[in-house]
């Protein structure tokens, strides 16, 4: 866990379908509302398909940089965004290559989970709901991990879910099959073993949230 980097540039080493079984193995032992284990991968080698996953998340990049040089958390729910969507340009590939580099991985992780099992308790809150995530993302954290401990690596991307109806369109999946992330995974191109967080002490209180720091 102090070790899972978020790996972006790989080498040309295979992942072989054993490779992924292996990860998944693993991974399905994550909790689950009701242990319904709702999740679905699709592993993608195709390289025009996995160019395709990557163009399709780019406007949802964009969005996110843009509110971020304007000084906001982007795409946050509770403070509204000054940034208007329809100003971006969309012609602007400044800051992507980053991003469009992830077509390059030998496989690209398409997770999604079936809406028809999840539990959502928090559905009728006036907010957006987060309990939903319970339900996939422990599995995805599970993959990452598992990936780790094979000597291959991954990173935890998001913005494919802003295209979803594409996305379920490219990849033939159901309308209630949500998108919940996109993986790269394998051989890491170069080893990161000391992440930066912050302690315990600066999140975690004790009986109130005004209560003393924990640690």
């Amino acid at each position: 866990m102090r070790t899972s980097f978020a790996c972006r540039e790989f080498t040309g080493d295979p992942v072989t379908d054993e490779d992924l079984v292996a990860l998944l193995e693993h991974a399905r032992f994550a909790p689950s509302g009701g242990n319904r284990q709702g999740w679905k991968v699709i592993a993608v080698r195709d390289q025009a398909i996995k160019d395709e996953l990557v163009e399709l998340s780019l406007p949802a990049l964009r969005l996110y940089l843009a509110q971020r040089a304007a000084g906001e958390n982007p795409w946050n729910t509770i403070v509204p965004s000054a940034v208007d969507p329809d100003s971006i340009d969309h012609s602007d590939n400044s800051g992507l290559d980053w991003f469009r580099g992830l077509a390059l991985a030998p496989v690209l992780l398409v997770v999604g989970v079936d809406l028809t099992v999840v539990a959502s308790a928090d559905s009728k809150l006036d907010r957006i709901g987060v309990v939903s995530g319970g339900s996939i993302y422990p599995f995805v954290q599970n993959i990452l991990l598992a990936a780790r401990g094979h000597g291959l690596a991954g990173a935890l991307t998001t913005f494919l879910a802003a295209a979803e109806p594409a996305a379920q369109a490219l990849l033939g999946l159901p309308p209630e099959i949500a998108v919940a992330a996109l993986l790269p995974i394998g051989r890491p191109r170069r080893e990161i073993t000391k992440l930066s967080r912050h302690p315990v002490s600066s999140f975690a209180r004790l009986e109130r949230w005004d209560g003393p720091a924990l640690g």
